[in-house]
């Protein structure tokens, strides 16, 4: 039994800050060029461990994108819509955009050997520059498992059908951005 004494309304409103300051969170970047499938299915796995990410959108022009930041944050979010998900960008390092959001836990989705091996680096870049920093990674399922930004953007300047590889909620987007008749 909880036992308070004063107001019970600044008890209450002093136990949700509590709780909310408790809630886990965490952070998965990339460029999001455009999400895909295998994003969402890291997001939703990584739903199961923590209350809440953030899906963190990296301007990234020296990767040439295809869609602008603003672009990608809007197809993240309509690709999240009713997951506990914020999407917002960022052009600092990502050490730097963690501790702004109060963050020490980064994930990583690893498709294949090849992958394990630069988000290895990468997650050892990110601890040497703060060392309160974890990485975590998760393995999208094998359905996703050869989803890639890469893949859709290649499908999408032939002009291919990418309804099995990205969100439903953002194909429609895709098909005006790109001018899509087919799918």
């Amino acid at each position: 039994m909880v036992r308070y004494f004063g107001n019970r309304a600044q008890f209450i409103q002093k136990m949700e800050l509590e709780l909310l300051e408790k809630r886990k969170r965490a952070i998965y970047s990339g460029t999001f060029d455009p999400i895909t499938n295998g994003h969402i299915d890291i997001i939703k796995r990584a739903l199961q461990v923590f209350d809440e990410v953030i899906v963190a959108v990296a301007n990234s022009n020296a990767k040439n994108p295809m869609f602008d930041t603003e672009t990608r944050v809007m197809l993240v979010e309509k690709a999240t819509q009713g997951l506990n998900v914020k999407a917002k960008s960022f052009s600092t390092l990502l050490v730097d955009f963690a501790k702004g959001e109060d963050i020490n836990i980064i994930i990583r989705g690893l498709r294949a050997v090849s992958d394990f091996e630069y988000e290895l680096q990468m997650g050892y870049a990110n601890s040497s520059l703060d060392k309160n920093i974890d990485t975590m990674y998760f393995m999208p399922t094998l359905q996703n498992a050869f989803v890639s930004s890469s893949v859709v953007r290649e499908v999408l300047k032939f002009n291919g059908c990418v309804s099995h590889l990205v969100p439903n909620e953002i194909l429609d987007d895709l098909k005006k951005l790109q001018s899509i008749e087919q799918c």
